[in-house]
């Protein structure tokens, strides 16, 4: 199944970043994109999750598209089907992990998967603030929050980036699972060529063009 296709996506800021961009997603798939800083990784994983609309092109979710939803149409989308996860944690300060993850619980109506919390070694630090844990528990929280709503697409902004080069391994392999598993796909950026190339597929963002490398 198609999870997502975007066709022809062209984007600016105070210059052009990229344009003419296409791609598709289908079940069980992941794809990374790589490029030099500022090449515009980012803002094209933006616009493909529906954080940012595209100056030209579309882009579809689950057969339909974005711009012929209505409002509370995509914020139901957004809520139950994508999971994105990004460099900065993005958790709740004043809450301790559990309650973190119990957000997620409450607004995807899915259990927390105590499983999902061995496999990321947090277990032990669920009643910590989140402002106690070291960067790397609060990445791997902010992972366990995305996962626990069980997305169709995961989106992942250098999601390994405050992660040794072990643990990175272990979540880019959580990832893998987890898309196998639920019929689901990814979408990685990264600056890391080995995590990018155990992706099915990657894509260089250079000279505001997307190629395929892999």
């Amino acid at each position: 199944m198609n999870l997502l296709s975007a066709k022809k996506l062209s984007h600016s800021f105070e210059y052009e970043l990229f344009s003419n961009v296409s791609l598709s997603l289908q079940e069980k798939e992941s794809i990374a994109i790589i490029g030099m800083s500022g090449s515009g990784k980012s803002t094209l994983l933006h616009l493909l999750a529906t954080l940012l609309k595209p100056d030209d092109g579309e882009v579809e979710l689950f057969g339909k598209n974005v711009s012929a939803m209505s409002k509370k149409e995509l914020v139901l989308v957004k809520r139950n089907k994508l999971g994105i996860v990004f460099q900065s944690h993005y958790l709740f300060k004043g809450f301790t992990a559990l309650e973190n993850l119990e957000v997620s619980e409450i607004l995807s109506q899915k259990h927390i998967d105590n499983q999902l919390l061995k496999n990321l070694d947090i277990g032990q630090c669920m009643h910590q603030k989140v402002t106690e844990l070291s960067g790397g528990q609060q990445q791997r929280i902010s992972i366990a929050r995305v996962l626990t709503k069980k997305p169709s697409i995961i989106f992942a902004d250098e999601p390994t980036g405050n992660l040794d080069n072990e643990t990175a391994s272990e979540v880019m392999k959580l990832f893998f699972d987890y898309c196998k598993n639920n019929r689901a796909g990814m979408i990685l950026v990264t600056h890391d060529n080995d995590l990018a190339h155990m992706c099915n597929r990657v894509y260089k963002l250079e000279d505001k063009e997307l190629k395929l490398i892999k």
